[in-house]
């Protein structure tokens, strides 16, 4: 074994995590890569060209690295542990009313727990991946996961719900670095095409985007089971009928087929009645969130109101200044200022300064 010790990295066959295993090679560790497959495209009802992560390229183009640089690679099916619980959280949370965010789950619960199983396996000493974040310990013994350099690229959003034990083993060798960097280590290794990798922001599991078809084809007769339903005014007038409350999303503009004087947009769900809640712009206005299944991470409790804390409610969002309270099990978000849109089931994340506080789920 080397002095360094010996790492598993997660290889995915996109740049980021292949430029991030030859960098912990060529930096003294003894590199094993993995490939998890965590889906096939046949059984989604998809039209589309199987590509991204899972595809057969992708984990050709991850084995190829690892033999040119002299390291093993393996693949390992996750299939069926993540439709077990990250696709039926998915089509579960929708027909509940809400917005999943299903790499957040994958991330806690699916890929760290089978990176550190089969890392234990193969006398891995820590894991990695390829996201653009930073990590490290505090004197109090915690681990602080913190901003990629890239603000653009910066994946800290859908990692709050790693535990501190799983945290302890993990490294990011990327989160110093601008994808624009990477980039150019991938040229300089020679890897021309690699360099050139178009990026995925889809669900790996709804390759054309299109959750509402993934949806139809997993639940049986689901658009006659909800079909019909009312949109009505936010005092109870009806204006209309949808095609079924799971096709609908709080802040949604586009696609509601009913034509109004001024742009409406959907501001509640009501599945107990397959109902949806039209209103103007201003109607999607809060200055105050509840935030359920809280993960911290910086602090091991939080039992005074924190101020300072820029809260995100979504992955793309610059974040907004708050004060966080925490209410039992519950984190209470009063925002400085109203935010528009808090779409239950998303994440909301706690920020002070570039340090990532937690996140939990949104009520």
């Amino acid at each position: 074994m080397s002095k360094k010790g010996r790492i598993l990295v997660a290889m995915s066959g996109g740049v980021d995590s292949s430029v991030a295993a030859v960098m912990l090679h060529e930096q003294g560790y003894e590199v094993i890569g993995l490939t998890m497959k965590t889906w096939d495209y046949a059984t989604s009802g998809s039209s589309s060209k199987e590509t991204g992560c899972c595809s057969l390229d992708s984990i050709n183009d991850a084995r190829t690295l690892a033999v040119n640089y002299g390291f093993p690679h393996y693949i390992l099916d996750i299939r069926d542990e993540f439709g077990d619980f990250v696709i039926d959280n998915f089509v579960d949370e929708y027909l509940a009313g809400r917005t999943p965010n299903p790499c957040v789950l994958c991330n806690t619960h699916i890929k760290w727990e089978a990176l550190l199983k089969r890392a234990n396996k193969l006398d891995c000493e820590f894991i990695a991946t390829g996201h653009y974040a930073n990590i490290r310990q505090q004197d109090s013994g915690r681990y602080v996961i913190s901003k990629g350099k890239d603000e653009n690229k910066d994946q800290s959003y859908v990692l709050w719900g790693v535990s501190q034990e799983n945290l302890a083993r993990t490294q990011f060798p990327l989160g110093s670095f601008a994808k624009s960097d990477i980039r150019q280590m991938a040229l300089d290794m020679g890897q021309e095409e690699l360099a050139k990798k178009s990026e995925s922001y889809e669900i790996c599991f709804v390759p054309d985007n299109d959750y509402r078809a993934f949806l139809k084809h997993k639940v049986e007769d689901l658009e006659d089971r909800v079909a019909g339903g009312n949109f009505i005014t936010k005092d109870g007038m009806v204006v209309g009928q949808h095609k079924g409350y799971p096709f609908y999303t709080i802040g949604q503009r586009k696609g509601l087929g009913i034509a109004f004087g001024e742009p409406m947009f959907v501001t509640q769900i009501m599945p107990e009645s397959n109902t949806v809640v039209l209103g103007r712009a201003e109607d999607l206005e809060r200055n105050e969130a509840l935030v359920r299944n809280v993960n911290l991470v910086k602090y091991g409790s939080i039992l005074e109101p924190l101020d300072n804390v820029v809260t995100k409610i979504r992955y793309k969002d610059a974040g907004m200044l708050s004060t966080i309270v925490q209410e039992n099990d519950k984190m209470r978000v009063v925002f400085d200022h109203n935010v528009s849109a808090i779409a239950p089931g998303q994440s909301a994340v706690f920020y002070e300064g570039n340090d990532l506080l937690g996140g939990g789920f949104l009520c």
